[in-house]
């Protein structure tokens, strides 16, 4: 900067000239990289980037500052550098370690980012493209697709860093905000999907370094009963005509998609290029599902079963598979999800299982015979139960009391002869028998007869407000039972009453307009629901909590349900598997003149130089959301893709359809939280390493097949041959490619 050179230019000199005259004065190698900065009036500077306009297309003007930078040896760039951190970067400049051992700071749930640029950063025809600067000359600032060349430059910048061995991790902080600035929905620091980024930022680069810099008008032709070869032949050539870059060059293959109309029979065949392939992972048409068993007996204890039921099966279905455990009849047995202390729902036999969700709570319950929840049967009537305590609520005066829902709810049966509110409370005071004890004779209370059944205290919170004990508290409390009965009901009646009966909605709140007064019995309308309501000293004695809460476990809970592995071919020849289309997504008959549910299939016709394929783990359906977490093993060396592949094959070259891992984005945890790591094969020592963020440790090839592999980086074997460096006769034995065995073929090529 203190050594400015004053040099002439025409208006119609390339700034490409201006560049090279600036090398030539300052004594810049060709090797080194260079880039311009130009000066404003104001003082800020601005790039040069398109080095290929002239000088007036520039808007440079007479006694225009332009400045070039050559970058440093550790692949940053000086102005990107604050002079406070001039010191730090001595010292990284002066550390030496392999290159492409380099770690990404994590800045805040970007792991997903780190994880797709190390495997990206690992594809050795790609890094090499970048490394030796062939980028340079294919920027295209024009593309109307493209993103003007910042992903691309910001890529490099990364490549550059993390290859020049002088950094042990780096901050790719630049590189996130050109992300965020040109792809929306990685603004922030949220989670996101390493699958996603890397789909983006493949068609980022690509576009970015496209050759083609006007795009001509192609339009996509039907087989129409020609040879695949030549039709396949055309859709490559048209493909080319509009996208020539690296990307293309190094990720690319066509497949070809037959679909088949189901009422004309038509058959349209095409063949479309692709970046990765997204395969299925075999499902499973299981499911394990966790229940508890409430059974009508109060001795015993709630019991954790694990059932084993249809995936797409019904209510139904899991009371015949809790049957087998129980010996008890399915006719018996009533579902519901149980949600903070009160019934969310209450299943009926033909709903779908589909609807209840791994995390909810399935409670299923022994009920004397099946009918639906309120209505009389010719014997039973079966009663929602919740269990509620008084609780003093922040008032003035402490007058109100509120009532809080508590424990888990009941679903139990009542004999319709016996469907009075003296009868119900015994029958639910001996459901309740094992955590509930009776008072003895020595707690009657002579003196002080509440009548708890017939109306409690007026104290109550608002809208279970009541007044004075009138026989109905506020109109919906329990009425006092005066219908003739037994001869030693009215010594019970002087017993003290642990707690008392009151209807209530669903929510397990009071709607007095739903309740019939009756004396002689329980009346309903609309809301079968009833709650037990307790004081809280008499719940305090009377109640066990801890008795309250327990349940056993089923022998069936300790068995672990293994999830067999799949072959990575399993999965490739379940994508090739003819399919039929959604719904949501039809295909348009040129024949028949609408919209058919067509059955499709995919078939590999060529394959790329690095073929990507992404584990399709996260299920997405209308009523829920999943990982799968099964195993899939995959090859480390020598995938073989020959039987996949339905063009006509070259059998004097077999190492066009192999292949050999040289990444994998691992994902760990489940859809709502996790993280990405990377493993990764350097191209210069043929090691494998962890990437975890900014940390990286050298792993052998037995630690990388895991139930987390998400994307897997496959390249082909006549690929790794040529990029291998060739030795001279003096030089000593080059290390093994990656996924290449010691002494293998890999190591005697001349």
């Amino acid at each position: 900067m203190d050594t400015p050179h004053t040099a002439q230019f025409s208006h119609t000199d390339s700034v490409d000239l201006i560049l090279r005259t600036a090398r030539e004065h300052f004594l810049v190698s060709p090797q080194e990289e260079t880039r311009l900065w130009i000066k404003n009036a104001e003082g800020s500077f601005e790039r040069l980037c398109n080095t290929r306009v002239t000088v007036l297309d520039a808007a440079l003007k007479t006694g225009q500052v332009v400045i070039m930078e050559t970058r440093n040896k550790d692949g940053t760039w000086p102005s990107a550098q604050p002079q406070a951190v001039n010191t730090a970067l001595e010292e990284e400049e002066e550390f030496q370690g392999q290159p492409g051992i380099c770690g990404l700071t994590n800045l805040g749930n970007t792991c997903f980012m780190n994880s797709a640029l190390q495997c990206l950063s690992n594809v050795p025809q790609l890094t090499e493209y970048f490394l030796k600067n062939r980028y340079l000359e294919e920027l295209n600032f024009c593309n109307p697709l493209g993103m003007k060349g910042e992903i691309a430059e910001a890529y490099a910048d990364l490549v550059k860093q993390a290859w020049s061995g002088h950094h042990r991790s780096i901050v790719p902080h630049v590189f996130k905000t050109k992300v965020g600035h040109f792809a929306s929905q990685f603004l922030g620091y949220q989670q996101h999907d390493s699958q996603e980024l890397l789909s983006f930022l493949l068609d980022g680069l690509h576009e970015d370094l496209n050759r083609v810099k006007k795009k001509e008008y192609v339009e996509l032709c039907d087989a129409a009963g020609r040879p695949d070869q030549e039709v396949a032949q055309e859709a490559w050539q048209n493909h080319k005509r509009r996208n020539d870059s690296v990307i293309v060059d190094t990720f690319h293959g066509l497949f070809k998609s037959t679909l088949v109309c189901p009422d004309c029979g038509n058959v349209s065949v095409t063949f479309d290029p692709f970046c990765y392939l997204s395969v299925p992972l075999p499902v499973s048409h299981k499911r394990v599902m966790e229940v508890f068993f409430v059974s009508m007996d109060p001795r015993r204890k709630p019991e954790q079963h694990r059932l084993v039921v249809p995936k797409k099966g019904k209510i139904s279905d899991l009371c015949v598979a809790l049957a087998k455990h129980t010996g008890m009849s399915p006719e018996r047995m009533m579902v519901a999800d149980v949600f903070s202390h009160r019934f969310y729902k209450i299943y009926q036999l033909e709903e779908s299982l589909s609807s209840i969700l791994d995390r909810d709570d399935i409670f299923i319950y022994e009920v004397s015979g099946r009918s639906a929840i309120g209505e009389n049967s010719r014997e039973d009537v079966v009663l929602p139960i919740y269990l509620r305590e008084r609780t003093p609520a922040r008032d003035y005066n402490n007058s109100y009391y509120g009532l809080m829902l508590f424990g888990h709810p009941l679903l139990v049966s009542v004999p319709r002869d016996r469907l009075s509110w003296d009868a119900l409370y015994h029958i639910l005071l001996y459901r309740l028998s094992r955590y509930v004890t009776r008072p003895s004779s020595d707690d009657e209370d002579d003196g002080d007869e509440k009548g708890h059944v017939a109306g409690a205290s007026s104290q109550d919170s608002g809208p279970e407000q009541a007044g004075p004990s009138s026989g109905v508290a506020g109109g919906s409390r329990a009425p006092v039972d005066n219908s003739p009965g037994p001869s030693h009901w009215p010594q019970r009646a002087r017993r003290k009453h642990l707690f008392t009966l009151q209807t209530v909605n669903s929510n397990g709140t009071s709607d007095r307009s739903t309740f019939n007064e009756d004396t002689h019995g329980v009346s309903f309308s609309s809301q079968p629901y009833i709650a037990i309501d307790w004081e809280p000293e008499m719940k305090k004695r009377y109640y066990d909590e801890v008795e309250a809460e327990g349940y056993v476990k089923h022998d069936c809970v300790g068995y672990v349900l293994k999830k067999a592995p799949v072959r990575l071919q399993e999965c490739i020849e379940l994508f090739t598997t003819v399919e039929t289309l959604e719904k949501e997504n039809p295909w348009y008959c040129p024949t028949c003149k609408q919209h058919q549910l067509a059955t499709k299939k995919l078939d590999l016709w060529m394959l790329p130089e690095t073929l990507i394929i992404h584990l399709k783990r996260f299920s997405y359906t209308k009523f829920s959301r999943e990982k799968l977490d099964t195993l899939v093993e995959f090859p480390i060396r020598d995938l073989d893709f020959s039987e996949f592949v339905i063009k006509p094959q070259n059998e004097s070259a077999p190492e066009l359809y192999k292949y050999d891992l040289i990444a994998v984005s691992n994902h760990y945890g489940g859809l709502r939280d996790g993280h990405y790591t990377t493993f990764a094969c350097n191209k210069d020592s043929g090691q494998w390493h962890y990437f975890d963020d900014n940390s990286v440790s050298p792993v052998t090839e037995n630690q990388i097949e895991s139930k987390a592999a998400y994307v897997l980086f496959y390249q082909r074997q006549d690929v790794a041959r040529r990029l291998q460096p060739q030795p001279s006769s003096s030089d000593p034995p080059a290390s093994p490619a990656c996924g290449s065995p010691p002494n293998s073929e890999f190591m005697d090529v001349n």
